[in-house]
C-alpha cells in the first residue's frame, strides 16, 4: 500500500492472532465442550469460505507481486469474525453463563460487535478485499453461526447432550 499504516489498522490486521489466542485461552479456561463446539463451527465456516473462494476464483483488489495467488470472494476473515460475533451474541442472549465465567460475560457483545464491524471494514481499507467480498463473507458468517447455534440449542442428533457428557468426563479426569 505505499503509505504507512495507522496503529489501529496494524492492530486490526493482526486479528487472526488475537482471536486465536483469546479462543485458546477460553477453551483452556472453561474446558467446555460447548466452547469447543463453537470453535469447531467457526473453523468449518472459515473452511467453507475458503472452498467457495477456490470455486469462485475472484481476485483480490491488490496484486502483490511477492504474494502467491489468493482469491478474495468471500472474505474468510469477515466470515470467521462474523461467525464469532453472531454466535457469541446469540449465546449471550439465549444460553446460561458457563460456571467458569463471571455473569458480566453476557455483555461481551458490546465489545465484540463493534470490533467485528471494524475488522470487516479494515479488510477493505487494508486493500485485502472489496466491499462485495466482505459483504459475502459477513453474510456467510451470520448464516453459518445461526445454523450452528440452532443445532446446539435444538440438540440436533444429541450434539449438546454428547458434549455435556464429554465435558463431565474431562472434569473428572482433571480432578475438578
Amino acid at each position: 500500500m505505499g503509505t504507512e499504516l495507522s496503529l489501529w489498522l496494524k492492530f486490526l490486521n493482526q486479528t487472526s492472532i488475537i482471536v486465536c489466542t483469546l479462543t485458546t485461552a477460553a477453551i483452556l479456561h472453561t474446558r467446555s465442550a460447548g466452547v469447543v463446539y463453537f470453535v469447531t463451527g467457526a473453523v468449518l465456516c472459515s473452511a467453507l469460505a475458503k472452498s467457495i473462494k477456490k470455486a469462485i476464483r475472484q481476485e483480490r483488489p491488490l496484486k502483490d507481486s511477492g504474494r502467491k495467488v489468493t482469491y478474495g470472494m468471500p472474505s474468510s476473515h469477515a466470515s470467521a469474525c462474523t461467525f464469532f460475533a453472531a454466535y457469541i451474541t446469540m449465546a449471550c442472549l439465549q444460553l446460561p453463563v458457563h460456571p467458569t465465567f463471571p455473569s458480566s460475560i453476557m455483555f461481551v457483545p458490546v465489545v465484540i460487535l463493534p470490533w467485528t464491524f471494524m475488522i470487516v471494514l479494515s479488510r477493505v481499507q487494508l486493500g485485502h478485499h472489496t466491499w462485495p467480498q466482505v459483504a459475502a463473507g459477513t453474510a456467510l458468517g451470520v448464516c453459518c453461526a445461526s445454523f450452528w447455534f440452532k443445532l446446539w440449542v435444538d440438540d440436533a442428533a444429541g450434539v449438546k447432550t454428547a458434549a455435556w457428557e464429554v465435558e463431565a468426563m474431562v472434569r473428572l479426569w482433571v480432578g475438578q
